[in-house]
């Protein structure tokens, strides 16, 4: 990850954005993907060379105001708005000084839960995960990071039937959770080590798709079959990105009983 987080993430969300949705004639002879850098600073009401100096890394702290116009003209969703106030934070560096969550107090609260759920910090390393999490995926051993096992083992693919859509969501979380740690030594680190590894992650990184997506994981489990989890997330509280990722079953289904005999095989006999 380069260290202009704001410029990068500014470019390729500009490049996403087609011209005639906001009222452009694109003009035949285009060649530059989504819009102009001086389209977009028109439609945010600032200078082409203001615009210029963000994108580049020359300015690095726009004001609320200008913040606000350059989402507006990008018509960014509110988790991108939010992305985007991070990367635009003055402060927002030193959040990577902030204490992580203590990993000892959730192994006893998320092995109450009657689902797999895992404790994962913000570089989506696996702290804490009840015995049926570890039964559905090798990825929540704890101590492994998810998102490498899900981009590079083989194993998840053939675990994950809809693998492009596991690991386009595990990848927007990063990023979602990356925005708040921009300059972070490790971060940076995990992502340029999965740029170099994963054609992928090379694919998904720059489209800077952000924010953790609801949905149904399908999975072809080697001892329960086919499963659809519903996955959800939840924030610990602390301030270090840590979050429980949950997985769970419409009532009643045959992921449901799956999942029924998933958690029977989980749990120790005596």
């Amino acid at each position: 990850m380069k260290a202009n987080a704001l410029g990068d993430y500014l470019r390729a969300r500009r490049q996403q954005v087609r011209p005639e949705d906001v009222g452009l004639v694109p003009g035949a002879r285009r060649r530059v993907e989504g819009l102009r850098r001086e389209e977009l600073a028109m439609l945010a009401g600032i200078s082409a060379e203001y615009y210029l100096r963000l994108e580049v890394g020359r300015d690095k702290n726009p004001s609320q105001q200008v913040i606000d116009a350059l989402a507006q003209a990008l018509r960014l969703e509110p988790l991108a708005r939010q992305h985007l106030q991070y990367l635009a934070a003055p402060t927002g560096s030193d959040l990577c000084h902030v204490e992580a969550a203590p990993a000892y107090a959730f192994p006893e609260v998320i092995n109450q839960f009657l689902i797999p759920a895992a404790l994962v910090n913000r570089y989506l390393d696996v702290m804490a995960a009840n015995p049926m999490a570890r039964a559905l995926s090798p990825e929540f051993t704890p101590g492994q990071n998810f998102l490498r096992w899900r981009l590079l083992d083989p194993a998840a693919r053939r675990l994950y039937v809809n693998w492009d859509d596991a690991t386009a969501s595990a990848v927007s979380g990063l990023r979602d959770l990356g925005g708040r740690w921009p300059e972070e030594p490790r971060m940076r680190a995990l992502v340029d080590e999965l740029c170099s590894a994963s054609d992928r992650f090379r694919e998904l990184w720059p489209r800077a798709d952000v924010g953790y997506r609801l949905g149904i994981h399908h999975y072809r489990h080697p001892l329960v079959g086919e499963l659809y989890l519903h996955r959800s997330r939840l924030n610990a509280p602390y301030p270090g990105g840590e979050h429980v990722v949950m997985y769970r079953a419409e009532a009643g289904s045959v992921s449901a009983q799956a999942l029924d005999e998933l958690r029977r095989l989980s749990t120790p006999a005596g």
